[in-house]
């Protein structure tokens, strides 16, 4: 049986670049109408927009069942949240996933945005500080990829980041991290092999090598990990009802080091603070 290669050609990295600079484009096009009064269907619509506007389509319709060019994801709901007519509210901690294909080649990424509400600065502060954790476990693990010999190296990285935040300063909860859904190769297809978890394995995991993409996505709540699927089949939630925030990016290791794919800038500002510098693709 064929089996294609976890790991890209120089020319099939440079193709990977448009359709990850277009699904930041989208997510781009939605943060700022992220806000009170918008549902959640109208930040899939702008999200599509932009997408085909680009010439690509939307990755997530092309997954069995799903309908939608987002995930939207509100409070407890921590991943996979589908898009309808549930209307934004002051104080909401929304994460928006969101990926395209063009070309045959795909980005995925995700990222997390709170709500302003001057009336709750508390609820604020929680949630903008769990999103703060979660994105800056993302880059640990970006920013250990461009090191790591296994991918079991970037799941350890992003779990000691974490445990370094917690408990947190700001509620005094300690955080979880999702262990059901993972990180993932990307290129042809938005899912492919290897996983990487997001917490320290006994496995070390896929070697790291030039050619390999993956989608790093840490999926981490303010209370507990255990998470339950809603009646709709996809929304994944809390069990103890603790927000969740999800960060995600498209990351390519490459011979001259590490460029995420979904960043315009390659990553470099999210990197800087672990003196790691993305080198671009050649």
């Amino acid at each position: 049986m064929f089996r294609r290669s976890i790991y890209k050609t120089p020319a099939q990295l440079r193709s990977m670049i448009e359709p990850g600079l277009i699904t930041a484009a989208a997510l781009d096009a939605v943060r700022p109408l992220i806000r009170p009064g918008v549902t959640t269907l109208e930040l899939d619509a702008e999200a599509e927009r932009v997408i085909r506007g680009r010439g690509a389509e939307p990755n997530f319709q092309l997954v069995r069942g799903y309908h939608h060019t987002l995930c939207v994801s509100v409070n407890e709901q921590v991943v996979h949240g589908i898009p309808g007519e549930r209307v934004l509210q002051p104080g909401d901690i929304v994460s928006v996933d969101c990926g395209a294909q063009y070309q045959g080649w795909n980005g995925d990424s995700a990222i997390t945005v709170v709500v302003p509400d001057s009336t709750r600065p508390d609820v604020i502060a929680n949630r903008e500080e769990l999103s703060r954790v979660t994105a800056g476990s993302m880059w640990a693990g970006i920013a250990a990829l461009a090191t790591a010999r296994h991918l079991g190296d970037v799941g350890a990285a992003i779990q000691d980041y974490i445990e370094a935040q917690g408990p947190s300063a700001v509620s005094g909860e300690t955080y979880g991290i999702l262990r059901e859904y993972v990180g993932h190769g990307i290129g042809r297809k938005m899912h492919e092999a290897p996983s990487v978890f997001n917490y320290r394995t006994p496995d070390p995991g896929a070697e790291v090598k030039p050619g390999l993409v993956m989608a790093i996505e840490p999926m981490v709540t303010a209370g507990g990990e255990a998470t339950f699927i809603e009646d709709d089949d996809w929304t994944v939630s809390t069990v103890d009802g603790s927000d969740g925030s999800h960060w995600e990016h498209s990351v390519a290791r490459h011979e001259g080091g590490v460029w995420v794919l979904t960043a315009p800038d390659g990553g470099a500002a999210g990197l800087a603070p672990f003196g790691v510098t993305p080198v671009p693709l050649a």
